[in-house]
This record gives C-alpha cells, sequence and structure tokens, in this order.
C-alpha cells in the first residue's frame, strides 16, 4: 500500500495500464510535456514516450474525435478535458459517435475510450469551470458513468474503465483532488494522507464498475451520494447524530441497484444528495427507482439535496454549494415525519 493523493492515484492508474498495454494512448490539453492543470498525467510522456502521451490542439471536439477514430483502430485512448465545463463541443462526438458505434456497426466496432474530466465546484472556479453535467451522460444509452470520491477507488475504476469494451465518462470531483472535503469550506484541509482511503493498493487492481460501497451502515435513513458529496453526507451524519446509511455510488451507469434497494428496504427512508442542479438533476431518477422498488418500504418521503437551479456563483459558492447544514436538514426531516 501507498499513500496518494486522487491526483497520484489517477496518474497510477495511467502508468500501470500502459505498461501493460501499448495500445493504451493518453492525450488532450496540455497532458504530455506540463502533467495536464491539475498535473494527473505528469511524467507519463517522459515515461512512455511522445507516442503514447502527448499534447493536443485546444479543441475538445478535435480531440474526442480523434479518440473515437483511433478506438475503431484498436487503440484505447484515454483523454483528459481540462474540465467538465469544456466538454459542450465534444457532446456530439461523445452522444452520437463514441456512445453508438457499437450499435451502428452491429458489433464489429468498439469504442475503447475513456474521456476524464474534472467536476464541480468548491475551489472558486465560477460558472465557468464548477459544473456537474453527469446527467447528461447517464441520459445516453452506450456510455458508463464514473464518479470517483477517494484514491483508491479512482485508481481501480479508471484501471476498469481502460480496461472496458466501450465509453466510459470518468468524472473527478476536483475538490478532492488533494484530500476529502466534508463541505466545511471554514476548516483547515484534510490530506489524504491522514484518511484510510488514501492508502491505495499497489500495481495492477480494479474496481468493477456498477458496485456502490457503503460507507456507513446505519438503520435510520439511506443516503445516497457519489463524489464530494459522500463527505458532505458523513460528516452530516455524525453532526445530527442520526444513524444513517451513506451509500457511495461510486458508478451511475451502470448503477447498482441492488445495495440502493436493500438499503432502502431496511431504513424505510431515503435522502439523496448531489453538487448539480436540481431539475432533472441524477437525483431525480434515484428518486423514481426508489419510489418504483421501494414504495411499499418508504415511512416518508424521498428528500434531495442538492445545487439549485442557476448557474454556478463565485462571490456565493457557499451558499450554492450543498454543504453538511443542508443535508443534516433534509435528514432531520425524513427521520421526524
Amino acid at each position: 500500500m501507498s499513500r496518494m493523493t486522487m491526483i497520484e492515484a489517477i496518474r497510477d492508474a495511467h502508468s500501470v495500464v500502459m505498461a501493460r498495454d501499448e495500445t493504451v494512448v493518453v492525450f488532450g490539453q496540455d497532458v504530455g510535456y506540463f502533467g495536464g492543470v491539475f498535473r494527473c498525467t505528469q511524467g507519463l510522456q517522459q515515461k512512455y514516450g511522445k507516442a503514447r502521451c502527448f499534447d493536443a490542439p485546444i479543441s475538445e471536439l478535435g480531440i474526442v474525435g480523434a479518440a473515437v477514430g483511433m478506438a475503431a483502430y484498436g487503440l484505447k485512448p484515454c483523454v483528459e478535458v481540462q474540465f467538465a465545463d469544456y466538454m459542450y463541443p465534444a457532446f456530439d462526438q461523445i452522444v452520437s459517435e463514441a456512445a453508438r458505434l457499437r450499435y451502428r456497426s452491429a458489433g464489429e466496432f468498439t469504442c475503447p475510450i475513456v474521456v476524464r474530466m474534472p467536476t464541480g465546484g468548491g475551489i472558486f472556479g465560477a460558472q465557468t469551470h464548477s459544473q456537474s453535467p453527469e446527467a447528461l451522460f447517464t441520459h445516453v444509452s452506450g456510455l458508463k458513468v464514473v464518479v470517483p470520491s477517494n484514491p483508491a477507488d479512482a485508481k481501480g475504476l479508471l484501471i476498469a474503465a481502460i480496461q472496458d469494451p466501450d465509453p466510459v465518462i470518468f468524472l473527478e470531483p476536483k475538490r478532492l483532488y488533494n484530500g476529502p472535503f466534508d463541505g466545511h469550506h471554514e476548516r483547515p484541509v484534510t490530506a489524504w494522507s491522514k484518511h484510510e482511503l488514501g492508502e491505495v493498493p499497489d500495481g495492477h487492481y480494479t474496481v468493477p464498475l456498477g458496485e456502490a460501497a457503503v460507507r456507513r451502515k446505519g438503520a435510520a435513513v439511506t443516503v445516497l451520494a457519489y463524489g464530494t458529496m459522500v463527505f458532505v453526507a458523513l460528516a452530516a451524519t455524525e453532526e445530527t447524530g442520526i444513524d444513517a446509511e451513506v451509500i457511495d455510488l461510486r458508478t451511475l451507469l451502470p448503477l447498482d441497484l441492488d445495495a440502493i434497494t436493500a438499503s432502502v428496504k431496511k431504513t424505510g427512508r431515503c435522502v439523496i444528495v448531489h453538487e448539480a442542479t436540481l431539475t432533472s438533476g441524477y437525483g431525480a431518477e434515484l428518486a423514481a427507482l426508489v419510489q418504483e422498488h421501494c414504495f411499499y418500504h418508504l415511512e416518508a418521503p424521498i428528500g434531495r439535496v442538492t445545487g439549485w437551479d442557476t448557474p454556478y456563483p463565485h462571490a456565493q459558492e457557499w451558499d450554492y454549494f450543498p454543504g453538511p447544514k443542508r443535508v443534516a436538514e433534509a435528514l432531520l426531516q425524513a427521520t421526524n415525519v
């Protein structure tokens, strides 16, 4: 085991797979010589050469389009979009080409690409560096969507994603790159070196796509969260003293519905937490699934704690961010009905 930040774990995942499989290539804006805007690919070009880790023009459409072509001809591209907010020019390539290639070709071609993107807020990135667009991708048949919450999962999930034969959207909560964040912005930052999930297995291993993790067992209410909101939910649970079961979804597609339904049937209550906007957010799909599969077990309305239906603000960052206070209020409401 080694102690790593999420940045280091992602970098290590790249290196492990590139060493095992010469068809894996890494590219994007500034990912080669510079090592990426967050340094997630630092040193890969020096280690594996410019043919396997290289810089691309400032064109998200071109980056993903080239990756689709490479994948169709036998390579396994892992590309970086500097921020999830920048993925919109590439959206047509992701949706109309990458996600459809297996279907359009009747299985003759597959598209084993990974599109990595830093996502979410909490770093004063304002409206063009703080978006959480995961629901846009979960609406698209043919894609898989991953959101790790810690270094150990990030490495194992990324290796699994690169080895997957179909396109995977890999969303990295940038507020978690250097340490777990519970939403209390006024407190000193906690480092991954002091957290148990900062211990990352050495070498090659995978975390299977489609398996959730129970971060805290409980009996009073189920909290469904992913990414940064896992730690916010844990903080709210501790501060309220409510015996909540906190489930880290880890992958949104495929979704571990069995873990969700087992928990909600046990607790009879459910609160869903995510950073993206409320309307048509991924929490709406989760709420519909819980209602459909657990209706006769529910003892209270399903709660949702999310970002507001506005562009992500700069000056009012912490009024927008779904912090532990708002999650705590939802937990109290769910358990006091």
